[in-house]
């Protein structure tokens, strides 16, 4: 039995929220992940799981180097766990770039532990370009942030809806 658990076991990618909750050890940070056809946005909770802030902007190469980078960063910050942007449309319909998330979160499991939760992002980046639009950004600088500022509300959005949704303590 021992033997087994030294082996590595692939992630898990879900979409339960409170099943991804319950996976989670105490006092551990999470990544937010906003994949993009160009650059990948990710944020970071603290430990409590309570606020969301912005990361990194990985500029998309080649997806083992992208991951590397990724998992290098869940290392360092010693994160539990992965929430990832689920691009589906606004009617509820899933379209080519869900089927592309999906395949990253499969390809990310090969490669990590960590679970993903698979969470709905929609209008998270129109949201991003209209908080920088009004903190008056210029569009140069909007076009740096905007990956992250996304990264960073898909990431609160399930930070908000596991706190409200966890169970009562006794």
């Amino acid at each position: 039995m021992a033997n087994s658990m030294a082996e590595r076991q692939p992630g898990a990618t879900l979409e339960d929220i409170q099943a991804f909750a319950g996976m989670l050890p105490a006092r551990t940070s999470l990544i937010g992940i906003d994949a993009g056809t160009k650059t990948i946005g990710l944020a970071l909770s603290d430990i409590t799981r309570t606020i969301a802030s912005p990361l990194v902007v990985i500029r998309r190469r080649k997806f083992k180097e992208d991951v590397a980078e990724l998992l290098r960063l869940a290392e360092t910050h010693k994160v539990a766990g992965f929430v990832l942007g689920l691009p589906t449309n606004l009617d509820g319909t899933s379209g080519p770039r869900v089927q592309s998330t999906r395949a990253f979160a499969r390809n990310l499991n090969a490669l990590s532990e960590l679970p993903i939760l698979l969470w709905d992002e929609r209008l998270s980046t129109a949201e991003a370009e209209r908080m920088l639009i009004e903190a008056d950004a210029s569009r140069k600088r909007r076009a740096e942030v905007i990956d992250k500022l996304a990264a960073t509300i898909i990431l609160q959005g399930a930070l908000d809806r596991m706190r409200y949704s966890a169970p009562a303590a006794h």
